[in-house]
């Protein structure tokens, strides 16, 4: 299994992508993740992308120009750095429920707890 996007924003073309398995998030979370990804791509001058490595962490990739000389990677780090800061619990929620309907691990635990359930009733 490969990383996954989960949402990107590019300054160049001034478009945002949020990908379609990702559409079940709460509204909340989509708005939220669309601000992290418009203005950090407005901030930085790139497209920036949030997604989840193969393990299920959160990961944020910045990809510039192919001329842009002045692109700031030491900024750009600094601003992720800055964005895992404020919106840690965020990132947290989403590594969660990615973990919970995006991985094997995930499955077995919603089974066990529906049929848990099931016996409750």
């Amino acid at each position: 299994m490969a990383n996954k996007v989960l949402a990107a924003a590019s300054y160049a073309e001034q478009k945002y992508f949020l990908e379609k398995e990702f559409q079940e998030l709460p509204e909340s979370i989509q708005e939220e993740v669309r601000i992290i990804c418009v203005v950090m791509a407005q901030k930085l001058c790139c497209t920036f992308l949030m997604g989840f490595t193969e393990e299920g962490k959160l990961y944020f990739e910045t990809v510039r120009q192919e001329d842009d000389f002045d692109f700031d990677e030491i900024g750009a780090e600094l601003e992720i750095k800055r964005i895992q800061r404020e919106k840690k619990e965020l990132l947290r929620a989403l590594e969660l429920w990615y973990a919970v309907y995006f991985t094997e691990e995930g499955e077995a635990i919603k089974k066990e707890l529906l049929e848990k359930a099931g016996k409750a009733q």
